[in-house]
């Protein structure tokens, strides 16, 4: 099974691309998705979430208030650690099952596997065979995640801080697709990619 990790900082259009991949038949799986599912109204893990964080952090409707957690253990580093513990292992579970039901059911030449912050952790690093980066200049990064997400310009640059920085992500990608124009060239960009990724795989089999 070959897996293409695809990543990029906070704005690059990430989700776009995977969007774009899905299009084009290629299986995706994305840990914002997990991540989401898995802290869904009913899911097992929301009870231990209010055991370790408390009822402050959910709405009346039992739902998680996202905004509000993020906010909290993104300025409290122990407590972050206390979040991860809790559900990265469970992500990774997730999608590894998810990657071996893709390859069972429909044989793909590869797939995309969506890590938002591959270089953060080396959890996933015996599954992957290549790593594809969407970028763009820090200027795009900025509007983009204040548009899509109503956060300030502050706490946007702040995740950004929090990440890995641009030029590390760039020194690591195997492959890199510049998301500084339209959707319509993001298309084409992974139209191009997706031809020399099929190519890849085949002589690698």
């Amino acid at each position: 099974m070959f897996v293409i990790a695809l990543t990029g900082g906070i704005g690059s259009g990430k989700s776009e691309a995977a969007k774009q991949f899905t299009n084009i038949g290629v299986p995706v799986v994305d840990l914002d998705v997990i991540a989401h599912e898995l802290t869904a109204i009913g899911a097992p893990i929301l009870s231990e979430i209010k055991n370790i964080f408390g009822h402050d952090f959910f709405n009346k409707d039992g739902s998680l208030n996202r905004t509000k957690l993020r906010e909290h253990v993104f300025n409290n580093p122990i407590e972050r650690l206390k979040l991860e513990a809790l559900i990265h292992p469970a992500i990774h579970t997730k999608a590894l099952e998810q990657l071996a039901e893709n390859e069972h059911n429909s044989h793909p030449l590869y797939q995309i596997l969506v890590i938002p912050l591959l270089f953060e952790n080396n959890r996933y690093d015996d599954v992957i065979n290549k790593v594809l980066v969407i970028d763009c200049d820090e200027n795009h990064q900025i509007s983009r995640a204040m548009a899509r997400s109503q956060m300030t310009e502050s706490e946007v640059k702040a995740m950004m801080r929090a990440q890995v920085t641009r030029a590390t992500r760039l020194s690591r990608a195997d492959e890199v697709i510049i998301n500084n124009g339209s959707l319509t060239e993001l298309s084409e960009n992974i139209s191009l990619i997706h031809k020399k990724f099929i190519k890849t795989c085949i002589v690698s089999k």
